[in-house]
């Protein structure tokens, strides 16, 4: 029993004393995270937070996973596009799928909002929630991204899957709250981050209710929002279906800046974060400028606040969980 206690402490000093975030250049980014979860997990700490209120919320687009060159929620709905199209003739001369079809991008540009929520309409509805999901799943496993001819779920950012990872580990409940689809979203997440379909606030459409023919009852995606979960609808969100005010959010994008300054303005220790896409030669690098992921406001306003900023190029060792 002597040796198994020494055995027991050996190891458990082994743990604390262990790199929980490996992927992480030594920098006062990596320090200001490890500083921010010891002082509100260490029993004694005038800023220990209690189990059930270390809630961390995170962006999921540019955050959590790549969103370049377009959100893979939209190229989702582009190849549902391509592959429903023998079904719809009339696509051929009808904008925008016409763009899709002939990979015309400026035609698609053309289209606009309108044009987008065409797209979402008809590759989104119609269709049971279980049949959704099974397309979800089935373009996870066989889509590629069109620059690093890998799956999608190749392209997590493993330094923020050990930060999810670090943050579990310390007593704390890991939420992602995202602009995109929910329904999109919660048939992958639990394998890739860990994170369960209860725990994933995005964006809805309206789901109705139908007993089916053979009584077996189905729940039906229709044509229609319900909720957009960005910018100031991501603190509605995180009231809505979490009901407790993060006190770790991280997020990359002026979509984000809301959710950031909702967790701010919380009492007691606040850790707010940002992932700066500033490596071009190993992902993207973007930031004001960009139609996708544009980082201005909230840029700003970090530096105002004294936000944490993670500057993707020196801060991370490796980007993309898979090499």
């Amino acid at each position: 029993m002597l040796v198994s206690n020494i055995f027991l402490c050996q190891l458990s000093e082994a743990f604390a004393q262990s790199d929980p975030l490996p992927s992480w250049n030594e920098s006062p980014t990596k320090k200001s995270i490890i500083d921010f979860v010891t002082r509100v997990t260490t029993e004694g700490s005038p800023d220990v937070v209690p189990v059930p209120e270390r809630i961390a919320a995170f962006d999921n687009d540019g955050t959590l996973w790549c969103e370049k060159p377009v959100y893979f929620q939209v190229a989702f709905a582009f190849d549902r596009i391509k592959a429903m199209a023998p079904q719809h003739p009339e696509w051929k001369t009808t904008q925008p799928f016409k763009a899709i079809l002939h990979k015309d991008m400026q035609a698609l540009a053309a289209s606009g909002e309108n044009g987008l929520l065409q797209i979402m309409a008809v590759t989104h509805a119609g269709m049971t929630t279980d049949e959704f999901s099974d397309a979800v799943r089935d373009w996870i496993a066989n889509a590629r991204h069109p620059r690093f001819n890998r799956p999608y779920t190749d392209l997590i950012y493993k330094p923020m899957l050990e930060l999810l990872t670090y943050l579990r580990a310390n007593g704390f409940k890991t939420f992602v709250v995202s602009g995109g689809g929910v329904e999109f979203m919660r048939p992958w997440m639990e394998r890739v981050y860990g994170i369960p379909p209860e725990q994933v606030v995005g964006s809805s459409g309206v789901v109705k209710f139908n007993a089916g023919l053979n009584g077996k009852p189905k729940l039906v995606k229709q044509p229609k929002i319900e909720f957009v979960d960005d910018g100031p609808g991501k603190p509605v969100g995180i009231n809505r279906f979490i009901g407790r005010r993060p006190i770790f959010a991280f997020g990359n994008s002026d979509g984000d800046l809301q959710m950031l300054q909702w967790t701010a303005g919380g009492t007691g220790a606040r850790f707010m974060g940002i992932v700066h896409h500033t490596d071009a030669e190993r992902e993207y690098e973007y930031d004001r400028l960009s139609k996708i992921g544009k980082l201005d406001k909230a840029l700003d306003a970090a530096a105002a606040a004294g936000w944490t900023v993670v500057d993707m190029k020196t801060d991370w060792k490796t980007v993309f969980s898979s090499p």
